[in-house]
């Protein structure tokens, strides 16, 4: 089946959708601000430059689209045209994720991913649950002595040290 439109329309199309500040993303920040947590945005230091970033938590939020991530939701599915680039497309896009998610993990922080289709299906109330559980599990992790961070850091040291 051919494109419904032209290559310089689908280059236009393709052209306008965002990378940051999408409208899962915008409704994830606005939950976690009413939380009274502050945050950092697309921290370029941090592996994957993560969309929300607590650091006083050690906590990395990705916000990600269902169809960009391959998600197995309804909006995940692969295009039938095409098919072949875009399953090879998908399956670059999770494995970077995955390798970006091992390199925050070691460097002591927690990843916490938020999909797109969550966040459009749930209210204002119920996005602010499940982040609330989210960031219960970062807070309860960052009140073992010394918090992650530290722990990571015995193991580093412990690894050069031989002790």
């Amino acid at each position: 089946m051919a494109d419904v439109f032209s290559r310089r329309k689908r280059s236009q199309v393709m052209a306008a959708i965002r990378s940051a500040d999408t409208k899962p993303e915008m409704a994830v920040r606005r939950a976690v601000h009413a939380m009274g947590l502050r945050f950092r945005l697309h921290v370029p230091s941090l592996p994957g430059r993560p969309d929300i970033v607590i650091r006083k938590l050690s906590t990395a939020i990705q916000v990600k689209g269902c169809f960009w991530h391959g998600h197995r939701c309804l909006k995940g599915r692969v295009p039938g045209v095409n098919r072949g680039y875009w399953l090879g497309k998908i399956a670059g896009n999770r494995s970077r994720d995955k390798r970006n998610e091992r390199r925050l993990r070691s460097m002591g922080w927690s990843v916490k991913s938020v999909w797109e289709c969550r966040v459009r299906r749930s209210s204002a109330a119920e996005l602010a649950e499940h982040l609330r559980a989210l960031v219960e599990r970062s807070r309860a992790r960052a009140a073992w002595p010394g918090g992650r961070r530290a722990a990571t850091r015995r193991r580093s040291a412990r690894r050069v040290t031989g002790r």
